[in-house]
C-alpha cells in the first residue's frame, strides 16, 4: 500500500466515506484475487470480498494502526474465505477454479501458461491451512512477517506451514505427471 492508501485509509478512519470508497476502488482487484484462490470459485469469491470490504467497514473505529494497512486488508479477505469455507457445506475442491481476472501484463501471460495452469489445479488441491499461507506468500508476494501477521501466527509457525504446504504441492504435482 502507498503512502497515499494510508492517507485514504486514515481519511476511513476518521469517517470519509469517499476515501473509504477510494481504497475498496484501488484494492479489491487484489482482495478478489486472494478471494478466489482459497475459496475457488467467481461468484463465492465476489461474496467473500463483499463480506470482507462489510467487516473492514465496522472493523474501521477500532483500526489502531498496528498492522499496515495492505497486511489488515489480506487479514480481513482471509478470515472472510475462511469464514466462508467453514460455512459452506459440502467442501467444493478448487480444481475448477477459473484464473484470476487481470489485465494483459506479464502476470496475467504467465498465469495463462499451461504449467502455471498445472500448478494452480494442485495449489487448489491442498487444504485450506496450507492453502492460504501459500497463496499469500508465494502467489501475492508478501513477506514472512506479513503472512504470519495476517494468519495471526509467528514467523516459526509460518515457515513451517509453507513447508508442509510446499511437500504437499509437490506431491500433487507429482500425482500430475
Amino acid at each position: 500500500m502507498t503512502a497515499a492508501d494510508q492517507h485514504l485509509l486514515d481519511a476511513a478512519v476518521r469517517g470519509n466515506t469517499a476515501a473509504f470508497d477510494e481504497l475498496v476502488r484501488r484494492h479489491t482487484g487484489r482482495m478478489y484475487r486472494v478471494a478466489l484462490r482459497v475459496v475457488g470459485d467467481p461468484v463465492e469469491a465476489e461474496d467473500v470480498v463483499q463480506d470482507a470490504w462489510i467487516s473492514a467497514w465496522r472493523a474501521l473505529p477500532r483500526f489502531r494502526g498496528d498492522a499496515a494497512p495492505s497486511t489488515w486488508l489480506y487479514r480481513v479477505v482471509t478470515n472472510a474465505a475462511l469464514l466462508h469455507l467453514r460455512r459452506r457445506k459440502p467442501t467444493v475442491p478448487l480444481e475448477s477454479a477459473p484464473e484470476p481476472r487481470s489485465d494483459n501484463g506479464p502476470e496475467a501471460a504467465v498465469l495463462r501458461g499451461e504449467a502455471a495452469d498445472v500448478v494452480l489445479r494442485a495449489i487448489a488441491g491442498l487444504e485450506p491451512g496450507q492453502r492460504v499461507p501459500l497463496v499469500l506468500r508465494e502467489l501475492e508476494g508478501l513477506s514472512y512477517e506479513e503472512v504470519a501477521e495476517v494468519l495471526g501466527i509467528g514467523v516459526p509457525a509460518l515457515r513451517a506451514r509453507l513447508h508442509r504446504a510446499r511437500v504437499a504441492l509437490m506431491a500433487k504435482l507429482r500425482e500430475q505427471r
